[in-house]
């Protein structure tokens, strides 16, 4: 018989890891909440007309489509079946998908609810996201992002915003982080530079895979995409430039000099930097032009967040993106936002050892089942202990008292209460210490205090 399993790619969670998993959600939630973003949710399910063409080709190819309900195969004829044209047979076949990420899905509600919202407005969402991606270490096909994001307003104080939100989060999940800043306007502005403009997509794919396959393959790919090696020659500089984000700024305000919209992206970023300096930020904000993110929609500020002490993929990730709700035909309303990677920042923390001990949301007390009598007492005692928010259970046969306690000891409940024929008689119970193993007979009034 075979054994069940999981596609590859996804993950099954135990009750000790949700507890973990659930410290990073609340912690993020907590931040969100902080900052004034309010919850909404989505389908896992959109139509493929919303998600398809707002990732680029690369990502259009990730997106995990659904076939049509019944006789999908009867839309295709045997001409189209042979000519193994997928593209073609795949808009016939398949209507919809499971969403690629939720920043497509929010532009959708955005544009379908606007007579309900009010602008700006502030939304922040938890729910899992599918890439018919090739599994590896840190990447999954199913995984869990949390956004906020922010539409109706072009202020960059929302980017200096969630820069802190950011920050923020980090700062409580105690892990170090470098938080890497862009603009996509500038990216553009070097592409006008050096005469490639039609390329900017091209370009932007390109270098940002410089931290993962070095210069010298960007550089070959740049070439296989068409750009001249004089474009890519006068490309070298720019990728390469040295000092704090200031001199880098500057550096890069002399070499941009004849491109408005490069000048505009460095205004921008000069602005972010110094609404940035009283607050108090933490961990390191840098300017790294490498930074280009491949999804087609960023339009001014790219954020990306490294784990510093753990090797892995960026864990978090944002930025601007003017023109997304405008595909779905609402004009002129700027969004900006960011995206932690929930699952990897769950890599990492594990890495690190840094959940804190306190995290499990286990039971902290169980009560042995010694018969019915016995089990009418315990109720009572423990419908009041969950009235102060400790949880607690029952053993729910009056089985052997080993059996009841190696049920304690593989769940790790501290506490076990006895309650038996003289306890009753007493009006006491017996409370058990699992680990050192001490006993303490105790009032009904006292037991929560102990076991709190």
């Amino acid at each position: 018989m075979q054994q069940p399993s999981i596609p590859k790619g996804t993950r099954d969670f135990s009750p000790e890891e949700m507890a973990k998993r659930n410290y990073i959600f609340g912690t993020i939630k907590r931040v969100f909440q902080l900052f004034g973003f309010r919850q909404i949710e989505t389908p896992a399910i959109e139509n493929l007309s919303t998600l398809m063409g707002k990732y680029g080709e690369e990502g259009d190819k990730l997106l995990f489509k659904i076939l049509n309900s019944g006789d999908f195969a009867g839309a295709v004829d045997t001409a189209e079946w042979n000519a193994q044209n997928s593209n073609k047979i795949t808009a016939k076949i398949a209507e919809k998908g499971l969403r690629y990420d939720l920043t497509v899905p929010f532009a959708r509600y955005v544009v379908q609810h606007r007579d309900q919202i009010t602008f700006p407005f502030k939304r922040y969402q938890i729910q899992p996201v599918w890439r018919a991606d090739r599994p590896q270490k840190g990447r999954y096909r199913e995984f869990y992002q949390c956004d906020a994001d922010v539409v109706g307003s072009d202020s960059l104080l929302n980017e200096v915003e969630l820069l802190q939100v950011v920050d923020e989060v980090f700062r409580r999940l105690q892990i170090a982080v470098t938080i890497k800043l862009n603009n996509r306007k500038i990216l553009s502005g070097i592409a006008q530079i050096i005469g490639a403009e039609e390329n900017i997509i091209d370009i932007t794919v390109a270098i940002d895979k410089l931290d993962k396959i070095g210069l010298d393959n960007v550089n070959a790919e740049l070439a296989t995409k068409g750009i001249t090696q004089a474009a890519i020659d006068q490309l070298q500089p720019i990728l390469l430039l040295q000092g704090d984000n200031a001199e880098k700024l500057a550096q890069l305000k002399m070499a941009l000099a004849a491109s408005p919209i490069g000048l505009q992206g460095i205004s921008e970023l000069e602005t972010i930097f110094e609404w940035l300096k009283p607050l108090s930020i933490q961990n390191k904000v840098e300017l790294d032009l490498t930074l280009a993110r491949g999804l087609n929609y960023y339009t001014g500020a790219i954020i990306e967040v490294k784990a510093n002490d753990v090797q892995i993929g960026s864990i978090s990730g944002g930025g601007r993106y003017d023109n997304l709700t405008g595909v779905f035909g609402l004009e002129n309303v700027s969004g900006v936002g960011v995206s932690f990677g929930a699952d990897r920042i769950y890599d990492v923390l594990l890495q690190l050892n840094a959940f804190p001990e306190t995290v499990s949301e286990n039971t902290a007390v169980l009560f042995l089942n010694f018969g019915l009598q016995e089990q009418a007492i315990a109720l009572t005692l423990l419908n009041t202990i969950r009235q102060t928010g400790i949880n607690a259970e029952i053993y729910p046969e009056a089985t052997k008292i080993k059996k009841q306690m190696n049920y304690a000891n593989q769940k790790n409940i501290p506490w076990v209460v006895i309650l038996g024929e003289n306890e009753i008689n007493q009006g006491v119970v017996t409370l058990k210490n699992m680990q050192s193993g001490e006993q303490k007979v105790v009032s009904h009034e006292q037991l929560i205090e102990y076991i709190v």
